[in-house]
């Protein structure tokens, strides 16, 4: 298996309101580091997975939905909790929409989202893709 990691950051305002989140209930700010890894089983005709301006460009126009956004406001998140790994989740759906459009796209075996709140705890989910 091959792959492909882009990396960009991005910053929000949210709040979590249930007792499980503790101090994180009220409204507080993050900045997350975000790598996306595209997976791919065979390289292109190019001898690559995906080509690293067009993945990063993605993956810009992706972040630039929520970056200095309060998500308790944002639409996409209305009745929802805006965890780490619900946004990891919002940002692999959302890259795989835009990606999966060209060849190069529908021949990748899935992709990862890390969301790095701190150097020291991060979420992540996989998203894969059906063969074509």
């Amino acid at each position: 298996m091959f792959s492909l990691t882009v990396r960009s950051n991005f910053m929000i305002a949210h709040s979590l309101p249930r007792p499980a989140f503790g101090p994180a209930q009220g409204m507080h700010g993050a900045t997350f580091v975000t790598e996306v890894t595209f997976r791919r089983r065979n390289l292109n005709q190019d001898a690559i997975v995906l080509d690293i301006g067009e993945a990063g460009e993605v993956l810009g126009a992706v972040l630039a939905g929520l970056n200095y956004k309060n998500l308790d406001e944002h639409p996409d998140f209305a009745g929802k909790l805006s965890t780490t790994e619900a946004l990891a989740q919002y940002i692999a759906d959302a890259v795989a929409a835009q990606i999966r459009e060209g060849d190069d796209g529908r021949a990748l075996a899935g992709i990862d989202v890390t969301l790095r709140e701190t150097p020291d705890a991060w979420a992540s989910y996989s998203l894969e893709f059906d063969a074509d």
